[in-house]
């Protein structure tokens, strides 16, 4: 490590906060300095020394186009010399919940936020006002923003009200929680059975990817909308991640069961800070203006975002066929790393929906958060520090998802697979 690179953890930590804005760039799970970042193309990433990596985190799943897509940043550089921010409406506001709605029927009114922390904290919000109830539900290992309600640790229970994850949120907001098991059918019958006329809303990933990849069991969600429906409960889909990763729309497309509310994030933006919550309009109109359920935001509706939102959703309207292939080189890369490992006898269970993946460290399966939480995740530290040796770059956590975007090609795949074979000979 050069000198210059290994500077700047040090310099920053003088400024911020344990040296990063967000904690899982600190590298706290794996061990290790953080490494810098200059710029990135494509699927490549590149450190302040040069250093090149084939990027599997993209952001953190916005980047689907890869990084610094030419249309997308010439559109937004053409954006910025007409105004950054405006405080009032834009036509391109517009254009994007037009386009949206169009792609996910059941968001049939949008408000854009600035965030996916926003978009969810604003959909509890509503939820709350629009039905006169307080408690929510969600899932454990779900994550949907740190905003207090939802920043709930779940307890050691089948079904128990939250602790809070962090301090600084009251218990009495925690106990306005419930924390359930993820992909738990008859847990969730009961719950609701017993707390079904106190819930406003329970809120999920429809494909949990904050504990890694775990896909919902067949028919999680089908039961979760009919109980929902039965006891008027508002059901809220968290696609911050999977929204327009999977298809030209949500995962909700995909499985035809519909939420009352969406929160979406990420790729909508095209790689600038951006949120929605979308759903439907008997609830959507309780917020101000139309309404008397507050909620703002200075840099909502962005033209920045909203210019490199469109462009990034219209190029993917064009390549609604193209999706399949993504899926394809996905399940290669998966299938390829799956059978070398197996080679060395290491136990790994990895799952894989879509162009979404994790390699858990364990014998699996993995369907919730206590199954996620018996990987090994000293030996995946082990793995990560060998993978970016030779030049792969992956999340810095054994519970983080693993993306990939039309930008990587088979060659990408092809290297990958050789950076792993390389990595399990010292592992």
């Amino acid at each position: 490590m050069s000198k210059t690179r290994s500077n700047y953890f040090p310099q920053a930590c003088k400024v911020i906060p344990g040296g990063v804005n967000s904690p899982v760039r600190a590298w706290k799970s794996v061990g290790g300095r953080p490494v810098f970042v200059s710029h990135a193309k494509g699927s490549k990433i590149f450190d302040v020394s040069g250093k090149e990596y084939i990027d599997y985190v993209l952001s953190w799943g916005p980047l689907i186009l890869g990084h610094a897509h030419s249309k997308v940043t010439a559109d937004v550089c053409n954006k910025a010399k007409k105004g950054t921010s405006f405080g009032a409406p834009t036509p391109a506001e517009t254009q994007m919940a037009k386009l949206i709605s169009e792609a996910i029927p059941s968001m049939e009114l949008i408000r854009m936020t600035s965030s996916g922390t926003e978009a969810t904290m604003t959909a509890i919000r509503l939820a709350r006002g629009f039905t006169g109830r307080d408690m929510i539900a969600k899932f454990d290992g779900c994550y949907h923003g740190h905003s207090d309600s939802l920043l709930i640790k779940a307890g050691s229970g089948v079904a128990t009200f939250g602790i809070p994850g962090s301090p600084g949120i009251p218990a009495d907001l925690a106990r306005l929680t419930l924390s359930l098991p993820y992909n738990d059918i008859d847990t969730l019958q009961k719950a609701i059975e017993t707390y079904g006329s106190r819930l406003a809303a329970i809120i999920v990933e429809p494909v949990a990817g904050n504990m890694g990849v775990v896909p919902p069991r067949n028919g999680f969600l089908d039961k979760l909308r009919k109980l929902t429906a039965q006891y008027s409960i508002v059901l809220i889909f968290d696609e911050v991640i999977t929204g327009f990763r999977f298809t030209f729309g949500g995962y909700q497309n995909l499985t035809e069961v519909k939420p009352d509310l969406t929160c979406l994030g990420k790729i909508i933006g095209g790689g600038l800070p951006v949120g929605a919550i979308g759903g439907r309009k008997e609830i959507m109109e309780k917020l101000a203006p139309t309404g008397d359920i507050y909620q703002a935001g200075t840099l909502s509706g962005n033209p920045l975002a909203m210019s490199a939102g469109l462009t990034t959703l219209n190029i993917l309207k064009t390549k609604k066929n193209s999706f399949l292939k993504l899926d394809e080189k996905t399940n290669r890369l998966c299938k390829e790393m799956q059978d070398l490992f197996s080679a060395k006898g290491i136990a790994v269970c990895i799952n894989c929906v879509y162009s979404m993946f994790t390699i858990f460290f364990q014998t699996g399966p993995v369907y919730d958060l206590d199954t996620a939480q018996k990987s090994d995740t000293m030996m995946f530290a082990r793995f990560f520090h060998g993978m970016l040796k030779n030049g792969i770059w992956l999340a810095p956590s054994q519970f983080e998802a693993g993306f990939l975007s039309f930008a990587h090609t088979q060659k990408d795949i092809d290297k990958t697979i050789d950076s792993c074979s390389k990595t399990l000979r010292n592992l």
